[in-house]
Parts: C-alpha cells; structure tokens; sequence
C-alpha cells in the first residue's frame, strides 16, 4: 500500500496539485453531480485532471467517550494483547482526490476514473505515546461512472456506477485491517439536495484480519448533503442491514462560514468502523475543524 500512495502523491504533483487545491478550496459553493463526474458535455474537462472526491477537512480537536484502547478481532491472530495508553482527544483530517482515466467509454456514456481518500487520526496531545499516529486508513478505488437523467421520486438520477475499493490500515500484525469490495453507486439531486447511495459485496480474502466486518461496519451506506448559500449539512448513514443484531453508524457535518474562504466543521460520529481498527468497536466522537471541500 505504501507503493500506491507514493505512486498517486507523484502523480498528483505531477499534476498541479497546489494549483489545483487552490482552485478547490474557492469552491464554496457545492457543486451538482454533472459538475462532480462532469456527465454534460458543458462540464466535461477530459482527461487526467485532479479533482477532489471525497470532503477535505481538519479537525484539530476530536474526542471520543470510549477509545479503543486494545482492539480485537474474531480472528484471534489479530487480536491486540495489550492496551495502549490513548487519549480521549486527538486530531482528524480527511483528503481524496479523483482523476478521469478514460471518457466517453462504452458508446459514449461511461467514464473511468481513479480515486484515493486518505483519513488519519493522530495522537497529537499524547506525548506519552510521542505523539504518535493511532491509525491510518488508505482508500484506492477504481470506478466505472454512467451519466443518466431520469425523474425518479422528485429527484434527478444523474449518476449509476459500480467501482472496485481497497481499504487497509497498513499496519502489521496484529493490528493490520483490510477489505476489498465491489461498490455499486447511484447519485439523485433535487434543488439544493444529493443523495448518494452505496451498496457493497465484499470479496473473499483467505487471511481475513476481520472476518465480521460486515456485521459491525455494515453492507450499503447513503449520503445525504444539504447546501444553502455556504452552510452544508450532510450525513454520512451505513448499515448491516440485518434486524438481529442491527448495527452500523451515522456521521453527522455542519459546515459553516466563518471569514472570507475559511469555514468551520463540525463533526458528530456514532456507531461502528470510524477507523479500520474500529470496525468492531462503538464509540461516539465530537470534533470540530476547519473544512475546505464538503459534498
């Protein structure tokens, strides 16, 4: 993994990757899904290009009622047989970018694109810990995007895909965590609204470090964004959909302007998988920052 990102870090700079984040970062204003996966021939902008994917933020102060101090897995050999002294607060922040490989595939319609979301949690106040980084978490994805424009329920779909995505911590043992999935993706819009919807199937892996990661984390997650003028609210929902336990998470953001381009986030988390590490772990956690791109 460690390979990929340096790969995608090159090729992001090779790229204009700080003239490109300064032009990320005057987008205040949030951006309709044709704009996002540029489906009308207006918005389209070919090839290699950076763009954002994912929301930008920091978050300088996060806290958490029940850190994981000794994470565990049914897979005994990934078990952690010590706990660590963590601290309740520490720092977030979220980057991911996305770039068109290949347009116009599959009579016009399709277009491919390459991804990557990087999302680190830092011990940044634990000096007894050296200030260490608990968990990193690294998100390749490859996917296949089909614009539409169908009426369905009031909403625009605009958007229907399917994708190939690694998750791994890069960790060694025994606190190493990684999935690889087939994501399925539809995209609605309606004035100031977007939903986002993502079922997933997991695929086999014969060393599996979290053989219920389904159960805990979940199997479909939906996004809902709300933008007015430069106040977003989103909410990011997954879920296992199962009645007996039913389990999953819910993140809740508000961004909020505070003076010219800089805006403040505030995010509630609760449920399961904040973190790989955490994929069988509940915790609710609070924590406030700055954002530069939000849905």
């Amino acid at each position: 993994m460690k390979h990929v990102y340096l790969i995608l870090l090159i090729l992001m700079a090779g790229q204009g990757l700080a003239q490109e984040i300064t032009e990320l970062q005057n987008r205040i204003i949030s951006q309709t899904l044709s704009q996002r996966w540029e489906l009308d021939s207006a918005d389209k902008k070919g090839t290699f290009r950076l763009n954002y994917y994912k929301p930008f933020y920091i978050t300088a102060g996060r806290w958490s009622n029940n850190p994981n101090f000794q994470p565990q897995s049914e897979n005994p050999d990934f078990s952690v047989p010590e706990a660590s002294p963590y601290n309740n607060y520490e720092a977030k922040f979220q980057l991911s970018f996305k770039s068109k490989v290949l347009q116009s595939m599959f009579w016009g319609h399709g277009d491919l694109w390459i991804a990557y979301t990087q999302v680190a949690h830092w011990q940044i106040f634990n000096t007894d810990l050296s200030r260490t980084f608990r968990e990193l978490n690294y998100e390749p994805e490859l996917m296949l995007n089909f614009g539409l424009n169908a009426n369905v329920l009031g909403f625009r779909w605009r958007t229907v895909g399917v994708s190939f995505n690694h998750q791994s911590n890069g960790q060694d043992l025994p606190r190493s965590r990684s999935w690889n999935r087939v994501i399925f993706h539809a995209g609605l819009e309606r004035d100031r609204w977007m939903v986002v919807l993502r079922p997933w199937i997991r695929l086999p892996d014969e060393e599996d470090e979290n053989p219920l990661i389904m159960d805990f984390i979940g199997r479909a997650e939906a996004t809902v964004a709300y933008t007015v003028k430069n106040h977003s609210i989103y909410v990011i929902a997954r879920n296992n959909l199962s009645f007996n336990p039913n389990r999953g998470s819910a993140q809740f953001n508000y961004v909020f302007p505070i003076k010219n381009n800089l805006r403040g986030h505030l995010q509630v988390f609760d449920g399961y998988g904040e973190t790989m590490i955490d994929y069988n772990h509940r915790q609710t956690t609070i924590g406030l920052g700055i954002s530069f791109i939000d849905w």
